[in-house]
């Protein structure tokens, strides 16, 4: 049937009308019938933009005057990240970034992270002179060939609990450290990024870009250290911070290849306040860490995920240490069913609530049956994947226990000789883990098999697993038909492939939110 535009006009006018009831039975006209985003107070527009990021709150304060002033609100800048790569904010004047300092940022400010090319004395000046409730800062010198001159820097924020620095791999840090000494003695969370993935196969010579001796001294009340890939932290660096840092909770070397333990029985007579200790990926000597008396440590975390350590310490230390509440103990050799026996036998397991055992291929099926059927009613994160021979069928068995779990992995990504029935195991997890907040399958997608009920079996998972935050899956068609069935529920953040997120256990760190970087 034919429809003039006339009418079709006449139809869309009654449709924006709204009405309510006036009590004489007769439709009244809404008092909020035609109002617009305009009208809003400020103050909802403001909790509005709140929820953009700063990239697009640039774009809306383009619209008009008033979305400009709302832009420009102090309140929006309390943390901003002026590096391309990661906000998408490109700042190439100086002057435009001392006028933002000064007009838009200011008392607000908590946290800043400048680019190699922002960071100069007049910036650093001006931050400290505008900003004084900065208490977080990023320095990221990582592409650095050449610093600015900080001859002139007579200034810097003096607030600061946190601090990051993006290391170079052959620009010397110390001209530039010695001026800011006197600065940041405040500091209780210190961040030192190597470029552990930058580093070739082949040889090269090791510079040593920052003093670790010096700067120790001149941060006496650090709580978490975290030095990450840097090639050329040792264990005379981590004694030098020991020797100093009486706070010291958490300590973390994790790629830093030339430590070996050599000073780590030192490290807990002088830290007795040391509870998370994380070396993954280092080079760990068992009989120094034999000599540590960890019975007397307060050691609650622990990580030597990727080390070469033999059962024998392995056992050594697990049936020593009196609360271990986190341990990850992934891709190693030397940990098998025998090392689990024993902390079962003669360890303290009762605290336990993570567990990661990644590529463990001396572990056998039944001996993790064993240990997660008497303990798995208290972990909240597990991980085992890697492993071939741990298929969906040991899941399956030990999901009934593990009813308070908030995180697992599992899977691997070789190609397996039989098939994972991924719509049992999802209906296993649905029904035993209400507390689930990520999940990680990492089987080939080839290896998934379900069925044509599959979309019934997805909708009971995502309506028991109510608080789920990240669903990882490996890319292919079952990934799709999980997507899909999320986004058609509102929850589009929530399915990730392993491509792009992996899910772990350090969410379950007492100090994971300090050790988060970059």
């Amino acid at each position: 049937m034919d429809i003039s535009s006339d009418v079709w006009g006449q139809l869309a006018l009654e449709a924006s009308q709204v009405y309510i009831d006036d009590g004489t039975g007769g439709p009244a006209k809404s008092p909020y019938a035609g109002t617009t985003i305009e009208k809003l107070p400020d103050k909802v527009l403001l909790n509005i933009f709140s929820y953009l990021s700063h990239k697009e709150i640039c774009s809306m304060s383009r619209v008009c005057k008033k979305w400009r002033t709302i832009a420009y609100n102090t309140s929006l800048w309390y943390s901003v990240s002026l590096r391309p790569e990661i906000s998408g904010l490109h700042v190439t004047s100086l002057d435009f970034l001392l006028s933002l300092i000064s007009v838009r940022f200011g008392s607000s400010l908590r946290y800043i992270e400048l680019p190699i090319e922002l960071i100069t004395h007049t910036v650093l000046h001006e931050l400290a002179n505008r900003c004084p409730n900065l208490t977080h800062m990023l320095l990221d010198f990582s592409t650095a060939m050449q610093l600015h001159d900080f001859s002139e820097l007579q200034a810097f924020p003096t607030k600061l609990k946190y601090l990051c620095v993006c290391l170079s791999e052959v620009i010397f840090m110390e001209g530039f450290m010695r001026k800011i000494y006197n600065f940041i003695n405040g500091l209780e969370i210190l961040h030192l990024i190597g470029t552990y993935e930058k580093v070739e196969e082949e040889e090269e010579e090791i510079y040593e870009v920052i003093n670790v001796h010096k700067l120790k001294s001149a941060t006496p009340n650090l709580r978490v250290i975290n030095l990450y890939g840097i090639n050329f932290i040792d264990d005379s660096h981590i004694d030098a911070f020991s020797s100093n840092c009486i706070q010291l909770e958490c300590l973390a070397v994790n790629y830093c290849s030339k430590v070996t333990g050599s000073t780590m029985k030192t490290l807990f007579q002088r830290s007795k306040r040391l509870r998370c200790l994380l070396m993954n990926q280092t080079n760990l000597i068992s009989e120094y860490l034999m000599q540590v008396e960890w019975e007397k440590s307060s050691i609650q975390e622990l990580d030597i995920s990727g080390t070469d350590l033999s059962t024998e310490c392995l056992i050594d230390m697990l049936v020593r240490i009196p609360n271990l509440k986190f341990l990850s103990a992934g891709q190693m050799n030397g940990f098998n069913d025998t090392v689990l026996s024993s902390f079962m036998e003669q360890g303290n397991v009762r605290n336990l609530i993570a567990l990661n055992l990644d590529y463990s291929d001396n572990l056998s099926d039944e001996g993790l049956y064993k240990f997660l059927s008497r303990y798995g009613h208290q972990l909240q994160g597990l991980s085992l994947a890697g492993m071939p021979h741990i298929t969906d069928q040991l899941w399956n068995t030990v999901l009934p226990v593990l009813n308070n779990v908030i995180i697992m992995v599992m899977g691997t990504q070789e190609r397996l000789s039989g098939n994972v029935l991924v719509d049992q195991l999802m209906d296993g997890i649905a029904t035993n883990c209400p507390r689930l907040e990520r999940l990680e399958l990492k089987w080939d997608p080839d290896n998934l098999r379900f069925s044509d009920k599959s979309q019934k079996a997805i909708d009971i998972f995502r309506v028991k697993c109510l608080k789920l935050k990240c669903l990882v899956l490996s890319d292919g068609r079952y990934y799709e038909i999980v997507k899909a069935n999320f986004e058609r529920a509102d929850r589009l953040t929530v399915v990730r492939t392993t491509t792009c997120c992996s899910v772990s256990n350090y969410y379950l760190l007492q100090n994971y939110k300090d050790l988060i970087f970059n």
